[in-house]
């Protein structure tokens, strides 16, 4: 086991004390094929977007959320260089938080140089952008505050007291932000800019960390990392309404993501080794799809076709096909690596993800998978963020935009 997520299971290990973990078969499905080496303040009005793909029925939901702009499409607002005119301004920039240096390096795109390194709380876990998309949210877990970065400047402000930030999202109507509070085992919605409490809801599943909402935005799956478990919550009620084991003895489920039809939701395992198909709609028994060892990070390709999957115990990302259904190409870091958290650029030809485990970011050519630069930063980068991205307004974690 890698030392850091060691130490954090002795940190929950009380907390852990006693939990049963189910030993169930894995229930797998799909191949691998095509495997290579790769070389080498007030809440913004959403802005407005021009429908990209055939539009149909509007899908009734969520109250107040913005319309989505293709009913068969939740990413269709995520078009290359599409971006919206509040963030249009602001320069190029890849955040990156390190757990173990309680800093964030940022870099810039062009040269792949670190242009600057910004002093923030104990442990910074992800860098969120907020929903109306002015500021980007620094969770420095351990230290319990979050610190705002102007992204327009790259300037760091005072930071804002909140218990516990592993994570950070945003429902779809930008009324709450929903803080993923993992050691209080607490989902905590809260004021989207001056992050006061508005409910607390308390969870009986271990590590809440990872989540995405369907389509209508009237929902959203969790990722329970430490107990292996998934929650589905009500977003307007902010109730939880279902919960499961995964069947697999030892899961522990990371990153989620709902697929551009809304239909199925996947959930990145690193125990496991590949995602969980899950249908968000019935909550039913999910299935296994192998992707690598430890499974982490999953990001959409700016034309909804293919998802990117970081497989941190490897050194590789898996691609898969949303219409195919499966699996098409593995690309391998040359030297391996610990590829973990991060985004697309905002044209779309590069996926940025840090090396968790090797104090250094990865671009990697999503046309190749050849890897671009291998650039060194702080001790124990995480959730890194691209920043600006298309869309018209965040759901958070490292940049969920719709």
């Amino acid at each position: 086991m890698p030392p850091i997520l060691l130490k954090r299971r002795l940190v929950r290990s009380t907390l852990i004390a006693g939990a049963a973990f189910v030993a169930l078969a894995a229930c797998g499905t799909g191949t691998e094929s095509g495997v290579h080496e790769a070389v080498g303040t007030k809440a913004a009005v959403p802005a407005p977007v021009k429908p990209v793909g055939p539009v149909g029925k509007p899908v009734r939901g969520l109250p107040g959320m913005p319309p989505l702009l293709d009913p068969k499409d939740v990413y269709a607002a995520d078009r290359p260089n599409r971006l919206s005119p509040v963030v249009k301004d602001f320069p190029s920039r890849v955040y990156v938080p390190n757990t173990e240096s309680d800093t964030v390096s940022v870099i810039d795109p062009r040269t792949y140089d670190v242009v600057e390194t910004i002093r923030v709380g104990r442990q910074p876990q992800h860098v969120v952008p907020s929903w109306d998309m002015k500021t980007l949210w620094v969770n420095n877990d351990r230290g319990n505050t979050l610190t705002p970065i102007d992204p327009s400047t790259g300037k760091a402000g005072r930071p804002v007291d909140v218990h516990d930030p592993y994570n950070l999202y945003f429902t779809p109507n930008g009324k709450y932000a929903v803080v993923m509070a993992s050691l209080d085992r607490e989902l905590v919605f809260r004021d989207p800019h001056t992050m006061e409490p508005r409910k607390t809801v308390p969870v009986s599943c271990y590590g809440v960390n990872h989540a995405d909402f369907s389509l209508d935005g009237t929902y959203f799956i969790v990722s329970c990392e430490f107990s292996g478990e998934l929650l589905k919550v009500d977003t307007e009620k902010m109730e939880v309404v279902g919960q499961q084991k995964l069947p697999f003895h030892g899961a522990m489920p990371q990153d989620v993501k709902v697929s551009p039809d809304g239909k199925r939701f996947y959930i990145a395992d690193m125990m496991a080794d590949g995602m969980w198909v899950l249908d968000g709609d019935t909550f039913g028994k999910p299935a296994l799809l192998p992707t690598g060892k430890g499974a982490h990070g999953l990001y959409v390709s700016r034309d909804s076709r293919e998802m990117y999957v970081s497989n941190r115990g490897e050194g590789t990302v898996s691609v898969f096909d949303f219409t195919e259904n499966r699996l098409t190409r593995k690309w391998r870091l040359p030297g391996g690596g610990s590829p973990d958290m991060g985004g697309v650029s905002a044209d779309g030809k590069v996926l940025w993800l840090s090396g968790r485990y090797n104090s250094e970011v990865y671009a990697i050519d999503t046309r190749t998978g050849a890897q671009l630069a291998r650039i060194r930063v702080g001790s124990g980068p995480h959730g890194l963020a691209v920043y600006p991205q298309p869309g018209r307004y965040s759901l958070g974690h490292t940049g969920i935009f719709r």
